[in-house]
This record gives structure tokens, sequence and C-alpha cells, in this order.
């Protein structure tokens, strides 16, 4: 396989991608798996299960990925998300604004592409305002931003800013030595919070989502970091990872896929422009998505309710393209991807995300409240005139019923 020409090697590569984002795309719509919904059952109702369906993801990935590079099958190190440079202030405004967007946007990257294989024409447009935010992040007027004022608060490690390197640093224990124990205890640990509940072990749903959201990202690795690894492009004579856009080794992520598919749309007719790994998975998704909805009949269209929820999503829409590029994933990018590789910038964006879009949550529903007592107090204002009227109504009739009743009545 490490023999065949590069342009074989995308086919693998692209093909497997998007078979692996066909089944994630099925199962995620057949299961519900919703981070953004994970986040909401927990602030919202106090329900803990859709957060440990991502949780459990998040398990199966680091075991998974972590034994594959025990085993010598892919580098890790060599994805981005184990940079020395570890960006701080843009893993926490990057995540910050990601969370707030993917409240305000219905869902996150992932779920945007699902929902738009279930239908949803809202999702559509929150697709190509995140796809152009996205780009915009990447190389236009959104780029400068993060690259001139954000990316500059960064500190250069001496390792990869993966935990096992930094603790082997500072330790003097070999890396693999902790790179098992910190697999075995993150992971195994997860496992055992998330099977604590027993509602969530009776839900064959929940137990699915996870496992195979989780086995798609470890999949992810071997495709791109195995199948598609090259020791020596005959091109450039170097090591390459071959239908990746960042030319490095990759797994799933859902924000720069979809403004790489909107500008392989644009530029059709550029032949430099290919369908590449994230692009292939983006469509996967959809594919996936829809091939559930139609096989159960439950595919329909919907749009938005008035022009608020239009707004709403339309700036969700920018918030995570923005937010997505500049902390470098989204909720499965940085959330199950990056924290596969124990990254600490992965860490910090969980964190923000999470806190993003918990805080989001809360300011909508004081708005709802405040709402309601705006309502509620408008309709005993309008309520008092009435009430009025019928006083003054009652006063003739009662001293009608007086004189009726009076000493001249009784004679």
């Amino acid at each position: 396989m490490g023999e065949a020409a590069p342009a074989q090697l995308a086919q693998y590569v692209t093909g497997g991608a998007f078979i692996l984002a066909f089944v994630f795309g099925a199962i995620a719509n057949k299961t519900n798996f919703c981070t953004m919904g994970a986040v909401s059952d927990w602030v919202n109702m106090g329900d803990f299960n859709r957060m440990r369906m991502w949780l459990l993801a998040i398990a199966v990935a680091i075991i998974g990925s972590n034994a594959l590079h025990l085993s010598g099958i892919v580098d890790l190190s060599k994805s981005l998300y184990q940079a020395p440079g570890l960006n701080w202030l843009s893993h926490i405004v990057g995540g910050l604004a990601f969370g707030i967007g993917m409240t305000l946007g219905s869902g996150c990257g992932s779920k945007t592409l699902i929902r738009i294989g279930g239908g949803n024409l809202k999702s559509v447009v929150v697709f190509v305002f995140l796809g152009l935010a996205a780009y915009m992040t990447l190389k236009g007027l959104f780029g400068a931003f993060r690259v001139e004022v954000l990316d500059p608060a960064s500190v250069q490690l001496a390792t990869g800013q993966d935990l096992p390197s930094i603790l082997a640093k500072e330790t003097g224990l070999e890396k693999n030595v902790w790179l098992g124990g910190l697999t075995a205890l993150v992971g195994c640990g997860l496992l055992v919070w998330v099977y604590m509940s027993e509602e969530f072990r009776s839900s064959l749903d929940y137990s699915l989502g996870g496992f195979v959201t989780g086995l798609v990202v470890v999949g992810g690795w071997y495709v791109s970091g195995n199948l598609g690894y090259l020791a020596e492009d005959p091109n450039t004579l170097q090591e390459a990872f071959v239908a990746t856009n960042s030319g490095r080794m990759e797994s799933f992520s859902f924000v720069a896929p979809q403004a790489y598919v909107l500008e392989l749309l644009m530029f059709w007719t550029d032949k430099t422009k290919v369908v590449t790994y994230g692009i292939a998975s983006a469509l996967g998704v959809i594919a996936g998505s829809a091939a559930y909805a139609l096989a159960t009949k439950n595919f329909r269209w919907e749009g938005f309710r008035d022009a608020s929820d239009t707004a709403n999503h339309m700036i969700g829409g920018l918030l995570m393209g923005f937010g997505g590029v500049t902390a470098l994933g989204c909720t499965i990018g940085q959330g199950i991807t990056g924290l596969s590789t124990l990254a600490v910038g992965s860490v910090i964006t969980f964190a923000a995300i999470i806190a993003g879009s918990a805080a989001t949550m809360k300011y909508q529903y004081w708005q709802i409240e405040r709402e309601e007592r705006k309502a509620a107090a408008k309709q005993k204002v309008d309520e008092e005139p009435d009430a009025q009227e019928q006083q003054k109504e009652k006063e003739p009739r009662k001293e009608q019923a007086t004189s009726l009743t009076g000493p001249r009545a009784r004679r």
C-alpha cells in the first residue's frame, strides 16, 4: 500500500473518509448524537445522558488512537494538535465563539451536516455562513485578526503540547510510559463514569452513538496517518500525508472542511482544487444522514420560524466558522479528535466551547423569563380597565338590589 502512487493513495484516503463519515452521519442521526444537545440537556434539565455519550466517544477515541500510536501504526505527533506552539488565547476566544455560535445555530458543525441530510433548510444557511466565515478566518479578513491579534499570544513548548510529552520532559520517564498510563487512566476513568448511570446503560442508542463516533475518529487517524502516508513523496522527496488540506495527518473535524467544500464548488474548473479528506468527510456525513432519514421515512423539509430565527442561525454560522478555525477545531475536531491526542490545546478549547454554549443558554433562558414577565405585566395592566368597568357595572345593580330589599320593599 505504501508503494502506491500518490493519486491512488488519495483515492483510498478520500474514499475511506467518505465511508467513515457516512457511517457517522447515519448513526448520529439515529441516536441523536449532538454535542450542543449534550450541553443543553445538562444546563437546562440536569440530564447527563447525551453528555455521557459524548464522553464515551472521547474515551473510545483516546484508547483507540493511542493504541494505534503505541503499536507504531500511526504517529500522532505528526498531527497539528501536538505542535509545540500552544496558542492559548486562540483556543479560548475561538472556543467561546464556537460555543456561542453552535447554540445560536441549533447545533455544531457536524450537527449542521446531519440536519442538512435530514432536510433542514435552516442548516443549509448555517453551512453557507459557517463556510464563508471559516474561509475568511483561514485566508481573509478574519484571518488577519487571528494572525495579528490572537495567535501571537502563544507559549512555545520545548516538546509537543500533548500531556505525555510534557510530563516525560518534566519527570525523565519515557513518553510511552506516560502515554500508556494516561490513556488507561483517562480513557478507562471516563468509561467507568459513563456506565455508572443505570439509565445510560439501559439505552442501546447511547452506547451505539458514543462507540461509533469514537471508532470513526480512530478509523480516521488510520486512513490518513497510515493509508495516506508517504515516507517520500516522489514530487517533493519529502514525507507527506496525501489528500489533506493541512498537509498533515488528519482525522475528523467539521469547520474548515465546510469552507473547502464551498471553495471546490466555486472553483470547480480549477484543476488544482480536488476532493480532500475533509471535503469527503463533510459530504459523507450529509449522505449518511440523508440515507438514514430516507430509509426510516424521517426526512422532512424544515424552514425558519421568523426573521429572528433566521438572524440567530446566520450569526451562529459566522461565529462557528470563525471560532472553529481560530481554535483549530470544533466539538468533534477538538472535542474528540484533538482530545484523543491528549493535547493541552484541545482541553482548553473543549472547556471554552462548553462554557460559551452554557453561558449562551443561560442568557437565552433569562431572555425567555424576562419576556414572560413582561407579557404577564402587560396582561395585568390590560385587565385592570376591564376590572374597573365591571366594578362600575356592578354598583348600579347593587343600588337597585338595595332599593328592592329596603323598608318599602318589605311593606
